[in-house]
């Protein structure tokens, strides 16, 4: 279940970090990809060398290396990795991250991660029992972070209680078990198309959209993560997507995502229209730069084949068609035609006229209408929470 997932292990100082080393063992070994990340702290208590040796990559510590003057990008880092798990985490790093402390490249890898982040606490019974540590506890729980608790043995200060950290093995098999009992789209062919389409004006020139992909493809990440075959249908962006579930197709114009849609249509369980495809194309393509040598330049418009209204018209009674209606006016009439006209399953709403919604931002607000015009409307979030309800609707309907 875990071979090639992206794996970080993030390890904080305490005594138990010795304990990191059998944990990347045991992870490469089910044939993950195992990135590390330490605390300043933590490096004096196991050698980066030995957990560098034993993930076969470079142990991260600090933003910057400066010997080779490399940044060590968190954003990227975050946006990599399927799974974070912070072993051993400490009493001071769990209080940082349930405060929004960032002043370490764990805690902003932390700060920038999309993926599940598991916490396999680490210290003194007193310390793990304080209320200030359960309150952080609580509160990085309710952040949607996963625990891994700690167990009841003999604690370096000699005491007996909880504190101990969990073995490697039974991290492991925390975390592979949460994969295997979250895989509710396994089995599942799901059809993606994302980004905008470019219609050529001449050799340098194209007509376009705002569309910057990143609601597309924040779906296909969120249905390849719950173990869905994905197929995302691209147009251009300057996104990058990895998963070992993820066939991405890059195409241009709209009449290459028609042909590419409907290459893979067939054979989707589900189909998610994303892609802001653009509504005419030119007519008359120059062949070579048309120079600027007149006052005005008219150029004759014609239609792009509407690729959604031609699915519908196939699907079978086994298949679920999603559309997506970016409106600025008459938002849920125009929604609900869509909806009606095109014989989608759902539609999902969204407005330009609400703040932080729309094109290349990181939020989104969407409200999700079905075939029977019932409506669930969901607040402002970042558009990998918005994936993960739209997701959700979606295992609803299969």
């Amino acid at each position: 279940m875990l071979k090639d997932k992206n794996i970080i292990i993030a390890v904080c100082g305490s005594i138990s970090a010795y304990k990191a080393a059998e944990l990347i063992r045991i992870f490469v070994k089910a044939g993950s990809n195992v990135k590390v990340v330490m605390t300043a702290s933590a490096t004096t208590f196991i050698s980066p060398l030995t957990l560098a040796t034993l993930s076969k990559n470079p142990v991260l510590v600090n933003y910057f290396n400066t010997e080779t003057g490399q940044w060590h990008n968190h954003v990227e880092l975050g946006l990599w990795a399927h799974a974070i798990i912070i072993a051993p985490a400490t009493a001071n790093t769990l209080a940082k991250m349930a405060n929004g402390i960032c002043d370490n490249l764990l805690t902003a890898v932390y700060l920038s991660a999309k993926c599940p982040v598991f916490l396999a606490p680490a210290m003194d019974v007193d310390m793990w029992q304080h209320p200030s540590t359960q309150k952080n506890i609580k509160q990085l729980i309710g952040y949607n972070n996963i625990l891994i608790p700690p167990t009841h043995g003999e604690l370096a200060s000699g005491l007996i209680g909880q504190g101990r950290l969990a073995e490697p093995t039974d991290i492991f098999n925390f975390t592979e078990n949460y994969f295997l009992n979250n895989q509710t789209l396994k089995g599942k062919n799901i059809l993606i198309t994302a980004g905008p389409t470019q219609e050529n004006i001449d050799p340098v020139r194209y007509i376009s959209n705002q569309s910057s992909g990143k609601m597309g493809y924040a779906i296909a990440q969120c249905c390849a993560n719950l173990g869905a075959q994905v197929t995302l249908i691209s147009g251009p962006t300057t996104l990058n997507i990895q998963h070992q579930n993820i066939n991405k197709i890059s195409v241009i114009t709209a009449d290459d995502m028609f042909t590419a849609v409907h290459q893979y249509f067939a054979g989707a369980d589900a189909c998610i229209m994303c892609a802001a495809v653009a509504d005419y194309a030119v007519k008359n393509i120059a062949s070579l730069k048309i120079k600027k040598n007149k006052q005005n330049l008219t150029l004759q418009l014609v239609k792009t084949k509407d690729i959604l209204a031609s699915l519908g018209k196939t699907k079978t009674v086994k298949q679920l068609l999603i559309g997506f209606a970016l409106e600025t006016n008459d938002e849920e009439n125009n929604a609900i035609k869509k909806l009606k006209q095109k014989n989608l399953d759902l539609i999902i709403l969204n407005s330009l006229n609400d703040n932080g919604a729309g094109f290349k931002t990181e939020t989104n607000k969407i409200t999700i209408i079905d075939k029977n015009l019932q409506k669930t409307t969901f607040s402002l979030k970042s558009k990998h929470e918005v994936a993960k309800d739209i997701c959700t609707k979606i295992i609803e309907l299969f």
